[in-house]
């Protein structure tokens, strides 16, 4: 099924340890829904039983414990929901490799179901701060303190709270042209708006009403433009614009 950039899924895991590939397991499985960047209240949140103990240090990251988790379903009793939650949707991953590499071994000890990028495709919040803040610290704490995002309530980790975070990191580090329509690459916009300016200088197009701006709404309209400029890392209109003197 093809993944609607509409509808997204924020997800998180918790596990007994750093590796699947030593047989550690999914303890935790946290999910908040976006329809067209906005939580829909819509949310997946289960505690899973791992029928094996946690590798050194990961019970104290994460505050669960096996006796918290003995009587918890198994990742088999829980699948069936949990596809038809992520299904189609564009998964949103801190450091995805991680995650990804879990859920797949978790599905791979059933039969028939695949990969989650089977089903979905994936957005990595960690390359996008690499990309956005290169050389710096990119963990999910580091981000909440750069973007201003509170995580104060985040003593342990937990699948569904790092999820929530996660949200609000990534509303931020995208925040800007996405939210004002202008999601669209770039290059493309400017060929449409090149096809535009070719069909307003026709003859036979009416005359246009020719509106004037004030000194004070330019000041405001340079510094919303700036303001964009700041928090997206980029701002389409001041592109376009030195496109334009550039011509």
């Amino acid at each position: 099924m093809a993944a609607s950039t509409n509808r997204q899924i924020v997800l998180d895991t918790e596990t007994t340890g750093l590796e699947w590939r030593k047989g550690n397991r999914v303890v935790e499985i946290g999910c908040v829904e976006l329809r067209e960047r906005r939580p829909s209240g819509r949310t997946f949140h289960r505690y899973l039983n791992p029928d094996r103990e946690f590798e050194p240090g990961a019970q104290e990251v994460t505050g669960l414990s096996l006796d918290f988790l003995a009587d918890k379903p198994r990742f088999a009793d829980v699948v069936d929901e949990f596809l038809d939650f992520i299904d189609g949707a564009e998964l949103i991953i801190h450091n995805a490799a991680f995650d990804l590499g879990f859920l797949d071994a978790e599905l791979a000890r059933l039969e028939g179901l695949g990969s989650i990028l089977d089903r979905c495709t994936v957005e990595d919040t960690l390359l996008l701060a690499r990309k956005r803040y290169p050389g710096q610290r990119n963990s999910l704490d580091a981000l909440c303190k750069r973007l201003d995002v509170n995580n104060a309530h985040r003593t342990l980790h937990g699948a569904l709270l790092d999820a929530q975070i996660l949200t609000d990191v990534y509303l931020a580090l995208t925040s800007g042209q996405g939210e004002i329509g202008f999601e669209g690459d770039v290059a493309e916009t400017r060929k449409e708006a090149a096809a535009f300016a070719v069909d307003v200088t026709l003859v036979d197009a009416p005359a246009r009403p020719r509106v004037r701006v004030t000194e004070e709404e330019a000041e405001a309209h340079a510094a919303r433009l700036a303001g964009l400029q700041k928090k997206a890392g980029r701002c389409l209109w001041l592109e376009l614009e030195g496109d334009a003197a550039a011509a």
